[in-house]
């Protein structure tokens, strides 16, 4: 019996490695409209992984019947399986499909004339009183940027769920896994300092340089410095300017005195 056993448990292992065997990395091709980059690809029926390159492009191992499913925040669920002929080429290609949250029905309201004095004396619509209108000191959010929206696709929602069943975030992460969602993190975190340094730059460069000067060729330099600084971002979000200008005035400073060391080495 222990040796019918292991011999059925051989056989097992022989088989799976045999299918593993036949299966060959295919070149793919995601086709959409909009931004195609680290959107993930799975292979359901051999449990294998890859994600897009910023063309698009994917290598994965699969064969002919296997079903590959595609995920992305802003694409449509994908799924196709793979024909005897793509699996001969060694390439398939997949045409992406963008969400759209569609709503369940539109209310229509009080018909519209054309005349605009009529419609505005007709209409109950009122304009929502805003910061602007009590006189206090505000800020509109501003659209995302492509790297943000990025870092965005990669993290977005929660890591599962459990309800009736259990289910894992798949997109989130294996983004976690490679190392694209920290990656994208670093990115974004490079465009906030670059933001805001440009804009200090542009602000506040004849203030800063009134006592202590630096040739033209070395400020690049200087602002690449205090850029680096770890609370420089955090100064940036607490947007109050003295502070800023008085931290870029003493990273003037030490900017000045490391080069006299330098130069004394």
């Amino acid at each position: 019996m222990k040796k019918n056993k292991i011999l059925l448990c051989i056989l097992a292992l022989f088989s799976a490695i045999l299918l593993h065997a036949q299966r060959k990395e295919l070149n793919g091709q995601l086709i959409a409209e909009d931004d195609v980059e680290g959107i993930h690809i799975l292979n359901k029926t051999a449990n294998r992984f890859a994600i897009s390159k910023a063309d698009g492009s994917f290598i994965i191992s699969a064969k002919s019947q296997d079903t590959l499913v595609v995920t992305s925040i802003k694409y449509e669920v994908k799924e196709t399986v793979v024909t005897q002929s793509q699996e001969e080429l060694g390439s398939i290609s997949v045409q992406l499909t963008e969400a759209v949250t569609a709503l369940d029905k539109v209310i229509v309201g009080k018909i519209l004339t054309g005349s605009l004095q009529s419609d505005l004396e007709n209409s109950d619509a009122k304009t929502d009183i805003n910061f602007y209108d009590l006189g206090i000191p505000g800020n509109t959010k501003l659209p995302l940027t492509q790297n943000e929206r990025k870092l965005h696709d990669a993290d977005a929602g929660s890591w599962g769920y459990v309800g009736l069943g259990f289910g894992v975030n798949f997109h989130k992460l294996l983004n976690q896994i490679s190392g694209r969602t920290k990656k994208l993190k670093d990115i974004v975190e490079l465009d906030d300092r670059d933001k805001c340094i440009n804009r200090l730059r542009t602000d506040y460069e004849s203030i800063i340089f009134e006592k202590d000067s630096l040739p033209e060729n070395l400020k690049n330099e200087y602002f690449l410095f205090s850029q680096e600084d770890e609370d420089f971002l955090n100064l940036c979000e607490e947007k109050n300017e003295l502070k800023l200008i008085e931290f870029l005035q003493n990273k003037l400073k030490a900017y000045i005195e490391n080069r006299k060391e330098e130069d004394k080495d």
